[in-house]
């Protein structure tokens, strides 16, 4: 079973949003869209992923794995379709779950992610994370990954931000980070799946994102019929959260067009 934050439970409402986490954070990063999406009346769901914040913990998983049961949280949820909102981690398995059940996402938002799977090298470096995180656990995790997360003036300008990211980390446990690392590691690669994407499609990407950079977020979007391309300035890797009010009319924007289509 999965923890989830949420917004308008009470509505009867067969369309939702779905929020899908980078890693190694957890569903408060979604917290400034919970709040702004939430305002609008719109049914808001964003899962915590295996181990995180009170989620069923499993030793070995998939995104395959992973894609099921966020259909059957949905599901229990009465909800019969869903814009699918995945940053970096969470785009993986947006990909994952179109691949799967197409039928039941209304429109894709793919942020600061990439499509393709790992390289040789790529899988390399996430070993020696592994290993370091097994040794370090999760400070070492996060001393790691936060410096990649946002611009540089953030890191001075912006420190209860910074604070914010690291303490969702940390509350981790090393086991749970690396299981949710060799998931990262098996994931399906998504390059072929681009042309047969139908549903509508926005790429979200930080300007200054340099992890997944905006030429990254253009081959995604120019391999997806249709998809439409939006830069975050001030932005970097976690795009949500830096330039939270942008991205969240961005993201209000397309959905309001996929309700009136």
């Amino acid at each position: 079973m999965l923890t989830y934050l949420e917004a308008n439970k009470a509505k009867a409402d067969r369309y939702g949003v779905l929020f899908l986490h980078a890693f190694p954070l957890s569903a408060s990063m979604w917290q400034p869209q919970l709040q702004t999406l939430g305002s609008a009346g719109l049914r808001l769901i964003a899962p915590n992923a295996w181990g995180i914040e009170g989620s069923e913990e499993k030793e070995s998983w998939t995104f395959t794995d992973y894609a099921h049961e966020l259909v059957a949280l949905v599901d229990s949820l009465g909800i019969e379709r869903v814009s699918v909102v995945g940053l970096s981690m969470g785009g993986y398995q947006a990909f994952e779950l179109y691949r799967l059940y197409p039928e039941k996402i209304a429109s894709l938002v793919l942020c600061d992610t990439k499509a393709e799977g790992d390289t040789p090298e790529a899988r390399s470096l996430r070993e020696a994370f592994i290993h370091a995180v097994e040794i370090g656990g999760a400070d070492e995790a996060a001393g790691r990954m936060i410096p990649n997360f946002f611009t540089t003036g953030s890191y001075e300008m912006k420190p209860k931000l910074v604070d914010e990211a690291e303490a969702m980390i940390t509350r981790q446990s090393a086991k749970v980070i690396n299981a949710t690392m060799r998931a990262i590691m098996t994931r399906n690669d998504a390059t072929s799946l681009l042309a047969s994407i139908t549903c509508p499609v926005m790429v979200l990407n930080g300007a200054e994102d340099k992890v997944t950079t905006p030429a990254t977020a253009e081959l995604i979007s120019s391999g997806i019929p249709g998809a439409e391309l939006r830069l975050i300035s001030g932005a970097g890797h976690i795009s949500n959260m830096e330039q939270s009010e942008a991205f969240s009319c961005e993201l209000l924007e397309h959905i309001e067009k996929v309700r009136r289509a």
